[in-house]
């Protein structure tokens, strides 16, 4: 028999926007819990340096987001981690969220569950492709790897594998041109183990005995393939939303985003999402914490409403 939990709000998923949703539902006196479904920081956790978020001129993304999960447990918030989310129900008077060890019940939910990165698309899979430098990269100083993606994650994500002391970067864009800040296109391809390769798409690995020895590369325009030597992959091609548990109930548009108004309201009555999930001309950390607010604040509004 699984416990069954209740609470005023319940936040799916534990980014910035949903642990500021916390901090807000917290201060105006509402029982919550987050669930996240890994450990709390979400992408920011893999963010070497942030230097664009009001306070610190320069902090590590981990610490900062780690800053943001002290002041939620100080106030009071339950927060569940590595929390795999099994089904929802979203339409009910208590919305209700079962997990392999739970059942939550929340008068209203905020969705904050964020993108997650596009994986690479290549037949065969092996141990050593990885989506995040700051988590995974210190193991390859001195060895060669394979940089997929040309645009500012790419390239910043590099930067810190360079600072690990790699000892060979081979970048990969399937288009002809690259997408990243000029200035970190500049200190990256500077660089003399530094290569890149325009046009050309992984087209699988070279694997053995489990291992990566490398990686097939094809020409888009001519589809002439090269093997590359490499003892690790690092793959940034973008993201897309993470709805997976919602998207059947919750409107959203051709891309999967949620279309939230300027509220954070959903088209369930008591359901607000938050976030990069959402619909939005800007993703960045600030308009996380800004729609986390929101959402928050008319969650509390929501709840009042209720009696």
């Amino acid at each position: 028999m699984k416990d069954i939990l209740h609470y005023d709000i319940a936040v799916i998923g534990g980014g910035m926007a949903g642990m500021t949703a916390g901090v807000y539902a917290a201060r105006a006196n509402r029982s919550c819990v987050i669930l996240e479904s890994n450990i709390t920081g979400g992408l920011t956790n893999s963010t070497y340096l942030v230097e664009n978020f009001p306070s610190y001129t320069s902090i590590h993304g981990m610490e900062l987001m780690q800053k943001c999960r002290d002041q939620v447990d100080s106030l009071g918030v339950a927060v569940e981690e590595v929390c795999e989310i099994q089904s929802v129900d979203l339409e009910a008077p208590y919305k209700r969220i079962e997990t392999e060890e739970a059942v939550y019940l929340a008068k209203s939910v905020i969705l904050a569950t964020g993108r997650k990165p596009v994986l690479l698309d290549v037949p065969t899979e092996c141990e050593q492709v990885h989506y995040c430098a700051i988590c995974d990269g210190a193991p390859y100083a001195g060895k060669k790897i394979l940089l997929v993606g040309g645009g500012n994650s790419a390239f910043d994500e590099g930067l810190y594998l360079k600072h690990l002391g790699v000892a060979q970067i081979t970048i990969v864009e399937e288009m002809n041109r690259l997408f990243a800040a000029q200035a970190a296109q500049d200190a990256l391809l500077g660089c003399d183990n530094v290569r890149c390769v325009l046009g050309t798409k992984v087209k699988d690995l070279a694997v053995v005995n489990g291992v990566l020895t490398g990686a097939v590369l094809e020409n888009c325009a001519s589809g002439e393939c090269a093997v590359v030597e490499a003892d690790g992959v690092f793959v940034f091609l973008g993201q897309i939303p993470n709805n997976e548990l919602f998207k059947d109930a919750i409107r959203v548009n051709e891309a999967g985003y949620v279309l939230a108004d300027a509220d954070m309201q959903t088209n369930i009555p008591g359901v607000f999402s938050a976030g990069d999930i959402n619909v939005k001309q800007f993703r960045q950390l600030t308009t996380a914490a800004a729609d986390g607010t929101i959402a928050a604040l008319m969650a509390d509004r929501y709840v009042r409403s209720l009696g």
